[in-house]
């Protein structure tokens, strides 16, 4: 009989998609709301600064962040950097647009070369002003009195944070929003969205045809404790799978908001073992991954590359579809792991919206991070078995998980 493994218990931060939400529902909201267990990270500093700049009152209490909502939209005048952070790119024009007054956004030359056409279509529609920079993207300029809502068809087949934006805000427009969102990508996302709005008190509804209608009427305050990011736990998800050790993330279970915690049940492809209960995720490996299937990880597509990077060690091929959105994150995803595989030796093929690694014997290589957290992260899971990987750029998991490194380490060595 085999011993028991007792499963390591992960430290993972807070969900960045849920405390970038959190922060523009609570500043929306009428009160004071507590975020509790908030990521504190490149991304959601740039985010928490940006609502600052809008008017916003947060400051920290009890280890979370008080929110003194506005009740509103925000009124005046206000630039903010919005850095690498492409939530606040997208979330925070909109909530800008929803107030009264002149805003300006900008951010850095990666955040500058992401798409935003769709999103400044839509600001327009709504009744506001929006002056866009070279290619349509960033720095953003946004004169408004107020969205007035209505009904709204929204492109949706390259991000959902466009959607995500809207909705966010569609409370404080004049009247109810009815949006359809042709193409849309990534739904858990918005399914994440609805559900925190309701969690302040708005009443979106999806229709049969998947339209959503969001009466206006705004937020109340209600405090909120984030859950832990399950977008990077499938990085210690994968280690274990890896290893064959057994690593738990509690707070992370059956009830989460997120659908990235859906990597899980892609491991169990892989031969992992893995349990998802009420209040905590567990996985444990066997040391041996199976391949030989294909998998559409369109919905759940910033953990494609955590399967994409370890698929050289299965015992055959793996193929990842529905992902060609990935191609304009902080990076083209897709082209970024296929590059990074061929220089440790793997056999890759790629196409629009596809990937396949062919397992096989890899060597030492540098891999080009391309300032993306999620390169970085991916990669150090294959040096679990691989050895020789080496980052260009370690310090960009500061986006996300800035203590990354030391926390792979305790848990892996």
């Amino acid at each position: 009989m085999s011993p028991t493994v007792v499963p390591a218990l992960a430290r993972i931060p807070g969900s960045k998609s849920i405390t970038n939400r959190a922060l523009l529902l609570a500043a929306a909201a009428a009160g004071e709301t507590l975020l509790g267990a908030p990521l504190v990270s490149d991304d959601t500093v740039a985010f928490r600064d940006g609502l600052r700049e809008l008017g916003v009152e947060v400051v920290e209490r009890d280890g979370g962040w008080l929110v003194r909502g506005l009740g509103r939209g925000p009124q005046g005048r206000g630039k903010v950097w919005c850095a690498d952070a492409g939530t606040a790119g997208r979330f925070l024009p909109v909530f800008a647009a929803a107030g009264a007054g002149e805003f300006g956004f900008d951010g850095s030359e990666q955040l500058r070369v992401r798409p935003l056409g769709p999103l400044v279509k839509a600001l327009e529609a709504l009744g506001a002003e929006v002056l866009a920079g070279e290619g349509g993207g960033l720095p953003l300029r946004v004169r408004s009195t107020g969205l007035r809502g209505g009904e709204l068809v929204l492109e949706s087949g390259t991000s959902s944070q466009y959607l995500t934006g809207i909705l966010l805000s569609a409370p404080l427009m004049e009247r109810p929003l009815t949006v359809r969102a042709p193409g849309l990508v990534s739904k858990p996302y918005i399914d994440m969205t609805l559900a925190m709005m309701r969690h302040f008190g708005a009443a979106p509804a999806v229709g049969p045809d998947g339209r959503i209608q969001v009466p206006a009427g705004g937020y109340r305050a209600r405090d909120l404790r984030i859950e832990p990011d399950a977008s990077t736990a499938s990085y210690v998800f994968a280690g274990a799978a890896v290893t064959g050790r057994s690593v738990t993330v509690r707070d992370l279970g059956s009830g989460s908001l997120q659908g990235d915690l859906r990597f899980a049940e892609v491991l169990r492809l892989t031969g992992a073992k893995v349990e998802i209960g009420p209040d905590a995720t567990t996985v444990t490996g066997t040391g041996q991954l199976r391949g030989g299937f294909e998998v559409d990880m369109g919905d759940i597509s910033d953990t494609f590359m955590t399967l994409a990077a370890i698929a050289p060690l299965a015992d055959a091929p793996i193929t990842i579809t529905g992902i060609g959105h990935a191609r304009l994150k902080e990076s083209d995803r897709i082209a970024a792991m296929a590059d990074n595989l061929r220089a440790l030796g793997a056999e890759v093929a790629d196409g629009p919206d596809w990937i396949t690694i062919t397992p096989g014997p890899l060597h030492p290589a540098e891999i080009a991070c391309h300032r993306d957290h999620r390169i970085a992260m991916s990669f150090s899971v294959l040096g679990l078995r691989s050895a020789g990987i080496t980052l260009d750029d370690p310090d960009c998991v500061s986006k996300t998980f800035p203590e990354f490194h030391q926390e792979f380490a305790r848990l892996f060595g």
